[in-house]
């Protein structure tokens, strides 16, 4: 692969525009992501479709983002950010119209990936830049803005669905989202500039089918897992097609000079640190939000509007907390942040250990919202740490990474906690019995006590390391 000296980006920009341009687009796609999560049932009424066809339009959406996460690396080294933010919003508007014209459940599906590969380049996207543009020092402050939007959006998603859902049809979902995503089309086209570097690189197209083959069989089985099993031969099979996939893969990068996702960002100590920890994050946070709706509507008969009304707490307290951690990050770095943060991730797990059929869902929503708090702690610095170590050179890579590991990271949780719930669940009596489901979430939450004791292990050992930035 041959590789030119980079061009100089455009030298006059607003960088609060685009912070807000990136902002807002990254909220409407996440957003995105959580709406249709409490909908499955009147399209499953539609489309006259069993949960098995109907947990595709989830499915589909997590594997083609982790397909294309990765090689948005190569595309922010060889296109321009301006043309690639164009292309990405455009993508996801299209999806996004499609979806609310969907004549048939097939015609939902495509939606979704066409959706999903749009948001899929938004977010290492959004991260890339802002990374450049701002100077180490008020990087952790940015950050906690992206922090905001990518613990708000998601959070609100299953309550301002259940409102919806009680008034209007679920293609209402969509609507309510396509202006939105219109403006930011609008938005990236007409003020947006190009401040990213860009090198004369070319794909090589053999990583990019490993890259699919690799990440995206391993997201598949870890996501089948809920509903096939974890012996399930096609939960074995694309596992064993993915983790194949995954090491060939990795193996051509370490050799082509210009690699599709370069591994050389594992050669900062701190980056080794930052990408396990950041699954731990993400497998805490969807799988608690998994699991505290099978709470309210399961166990204790509850609307799918009550569940989303009990993560809203969190989603403020996210919000709020996001910006201050990261000024706090700017002032005394990741290690005390990411110690706090998983310490109240612990302390925080024991409530729902103990809880029970009568627990009041207002002390249930105040312990979410403070375990949220601790994770707005470690959403971001962390991610800003790991850039920190990286050379600029690496920016893209590292954030293509972070966000690819994080992705698998929430499937592995996911799949985990929901799987010992009912298998849990099962051992005491019955799953579908709301007593023996009620032990099986206290038993998940001693796993996710265990996942959060080794996220505090890894904080103190961050808490040991230099976290200065190598340029």
């Amino acid at each position: 692969m041959t590789e030119r000296q980079p061009s100089k980006p455009a030298p006059a920009y607003n960088r609060n525009l685009i912070v807000f341009i990136l902002i807002a687009g990254a909220f409407v796609s996440l957003l995105n992501q959580t709406l249709l999560i409490v909908a499955l049932p009147p399209i499953m009424d539609d489309f006259r479709i069993g949960p098995d066809q109907a947990q595709w339009l989830t499915t589909v959406f997590l594997l083609t983002n982790g397909i294309l996460i990765p090689v948005t690396a190569f595309l922010i080294d060889r296109f321009s950010s301006k043309r690639l933010l164009i292309v990405a919003n455009l993508l996801f508007a299209a999806g996004t119209l499609i979806g609310a014209l969907a004549p048939t459940f097939f015609t939902l599906i495509i939606a979704r990936i066409v959706q999903a590969a749009g948001a899929g380049m938004m977010m290492p996207l959004m991260q890339t830049v802002l990374l450049t543009i701002f100077p180490i020092q008020k990087r952790g402050s940015v950050m906690g803005l992206v922090g905001l939007a990518i613990g708000f959006a998601p959070a609100i998603g299953p309550t301002l669905s259940g409102w919806v859902l009680n008034h209007y049809s679920w293609r209402a979902l969509f609507y309510i989202v396509l202006p939105l995503a219109l403006i930011n089309v609008l938005l990236a086209s007409t003020v947006m500039k190009n401040v990213t570097v860009q090198r004369d690189v070319r794909i090589d197209l053999l990583s990019v089918v490993l890259s699919t083959l690799g990440f995206g069989g391993l997201l598949y089985a870890f996501s089948s897992i809920g509903a096939e099993g974890w012996l399930s031969p096609a939960v074995i099979g694309t596992f064993l097609v993915g983790a194949v996939s995954l090491f060939l893969f990795i193996r051509r990068q370490l050799l082509l000079k210009s690699p599709v996702l370069n591994f050389g960002v594992f050669g900062s100590g701190i980056y080794r640190l930052i990408i396990p920890m950041g699954m731990i994050v993400f497998a805490l946070l969807i799988g608690t939000e998994t699991l505290l709706p099978f709470y309210v509507q399961n166990v204790r008969g509850g609307s799918a509007l009550e569940s989303g009304l009990l993560l809203l707490p969190g989603a403020v307290a996210m919000g709020a907390m996001s910006p201050v951690a990261g000024r706090i990050f700017d002032r005394v770095g990741p290690g005390r942040l990411a110690i706090t943060g998983f310490g109240l991730q612990v302390l925080t797990t024991i409530p729902f250990i103990v809880m029970h059929e009568d627990t009041p869902l207002a002390w249930l929503g105040f312990v979410f919202a403070l375990r949220m708090a601790g994770l707005s702690m470690l959403m971001m610095p962390l991610s800003t740490a790991g850039i920190n170590s990286l050379p600029s050179r690496l920016i893209a890579h590292g954030t293509a990474m972070d966000n690819t590991f994080r992705q698998i990271g929430g499937s592995i949780g996911t799949a985990l906690l929901v799987s010992v719930m009912t298998g849990a669940a099962g051992l005491m009596h019955s799953p579908a019995d709301h007593t023996a489901l009620m032990g099986g979430i206290r038993v998940s939450f001693v796993v996710a006590g265990v996942l959060a004791l080794a996220g505090l292990y890894l904080a103190l050992r961050l808490g040991k390391l230099k976290t200065s930035a190598s340029d």
